[in-house]
């Protein structure tokens, strides 16, 4: 009977409504939550078919949930620089474990960015889900595979130990007086017995310098040493300076001749006082590299004393900036990418998902790359509790890829996305909601009404 059909409309108008009051009532409640979607319940009707000509039946409606997943919320910044958000496509992928993953393991896609740093050192977010990214390799590179969830790994912060930097590149601004009267011990220098690097030594016959300067050298252990460049100007030829470099105390290398000494020849300068590398002997034959080639402990000299224990060191000399002018022989500047041992004192992330550690010695290592997942629909995954998501058929097949390629939005370092809700929004459909449910008991009370009216015709 139509009056029963109609009664049946009004309590799918119920169940839809009851549907889409529960949706706005999560949406109300997450408006602070990070990264949360909204949801909506949307009405479709349903029609039975018309049985009897001329009379007709009412289907009623259905709800129908719909998640704006791939909605993007509103970036906002953060006090914390491990706390990320996605500008553009993707999710960041999580595990509810750090350590003993199996490929077994569920792996969830997330876009809530509180990440913080536990106790173990590894990055987890407020929900106790831990972010994957791919490992950096040696050489500071990442083995990105597009489509491989096992190649990614729990991205720890602090099981790094101790950072050391080598010394390999040396930068000297400095001047040497061309004036400087040419010493009487000149006559008799030379870079054996009566060298610089005795003199520096303590060793009888040594020559004194017109000029030295000092370079710290970090070995591969992070200890520090002093290597001196000396500098005594040649009756030879004009814009001629013989030099020497060598370790002190000369102890700290091992040398086949004088006290110390790593390299002896001449230092030579253009007309105009530059640097002319062509004509320079220090390093070798005439026009060789500016570098200093000390071998491992206990290797062929020069070489790093073997009591020592350290690696080989080459470091390269930049020169351009020394010159020979009339006035006193001076350093203005040396720089050098060197730095002894350093301790963890935080934790950098850049656009690229790039994520490295700061040490207190100013050095910056790579740890991992995160990684970002994006989806052909992702309004399609299947959302789980701590606002993440399960990849379903649905959504499509999953793509991992590099922040800011191929689709894939960009990491926005210390900013959180915020929640999509909108209040004004939500409240309206409150208002509506509530006079569509009441209008919908309506109905099943006048459909009540007209079928006590047919059972009071039997009277």
């Amino acid at each position: 009977m139509s009056i029963n059909s109609a009664m049946l409309a009004g309590v799918s108008g119920l169940v839809a409504n009851s549907s889409a009051l529960a949706a706005i009532s999560d949406n109300i409640a997450n408006v602070n939550t990070i990264a949360y979607k909204r949801n909506q319940v949307n009405f479709a009707n349903v029609v039975t078919a018309q049985a009897v000509k001329g009379e007709y039946s009412a289907g009623g409606v259905q709800g129908i949930t719909h998640s704006y997943v791939s909605q993007q919320g509103l970036i906002q910044s953060a006090a914390s620089t491990t706390d990320l958000a996605i500008s553009g496509n993707g999710f960041f992928v999580v595990t509810d474990k750090a350590q003993g993953l199996t490929p077994a393991d569920s792996r969830m896609f997330t876009r809530a960015g509180a990440f913080s740093v536990d106790a173990a050192g590894f990055l987890v977010n407020d929900a106790g889900l831990y972010l994957q990214g791919w490992p950096a390799q040696s050489n500071g590179t990442f083995s990105i595979d597009p489509s491989d969830l096992n190649k990614l790994g729990p991205i720890n912060v602090k099981n790094l130990g101790t950072a050391v930097q080598p010394t390999g590149n040396v930068g000297i601004s400095a001047n040497l007086d061309s004036t400087t009267v040419i010493s009487p011990a000149e006559a008799t220098y030379n870079a054996g017995a009566a060298s610089m690097a005795n003199f520096a030594a303590g060793v009888a016959g040594g020559t004194q310098p017109d000029f030295t300067m000092d370079v710290n050298v970090i070995d591969s252990l992070g200890a520090p040493h002093k290597i001196e460049m000396a500098f005594l100007k040649s009756s030879a030829a004009p814009n001629t300076w013989h030099a020497e470099i060598y370790a002190i105390p000369a102890s700290d290398v091992s040398v086949a001749g004088p006290s110390g000494q790593i390299a002896a020849g001449d230092v030579v300068f253009k007309q105009d006082g530059s640097f002319d590398l062509a004509n320079t002997t220090l390093f070798g034959a005439a026009g060789s590299p500016a570098v200093i080639n000390l071998a491992a402990s206990g290797g062929a000299s020069p070489a790093w004393a073997a009591s020592l224990g350290v690696a080989a060191s080459t470091v390269n000399l930049d020169l351009t900036n020394v010159t020979q002018q009339a006035e006193a022989s001076t350093v203005n500047q040396i720089s050098n990418d060197g730095a002894g041992v350093g301790n963890i004192i935080g934790v950098q992330v850049d656009e690229h998902g790039v994520v490295s550690a700061i040490f207190d010695n100013s050095q910056v290592r790579k740890i991992a790359k995160v990684a970002i997942a994006t989806f052909p629909n992702p309004d399609g995954l299947k959302a789980v509790s701590g606002n993440a998501y399960l990849a379903t058929l649905p959504s499509g097949p999953m793509v991992l890829k590099d922040p800011g390629n191929g689709g894939a939005g960009k990491i926005s370092p210390a900013s959180l996305e915020a929640s999509t809700v909108d209040l004004s929004s939500e409240f309206t459909g409150l208002i509506t909601t509530q006079r569509a449910y009441s209008a919908s008991s309506k109905i099943i009370t006048t459909a009540d009404q007209m079928l006590q009216e047919l059972i009071d015709m039997k009277r």
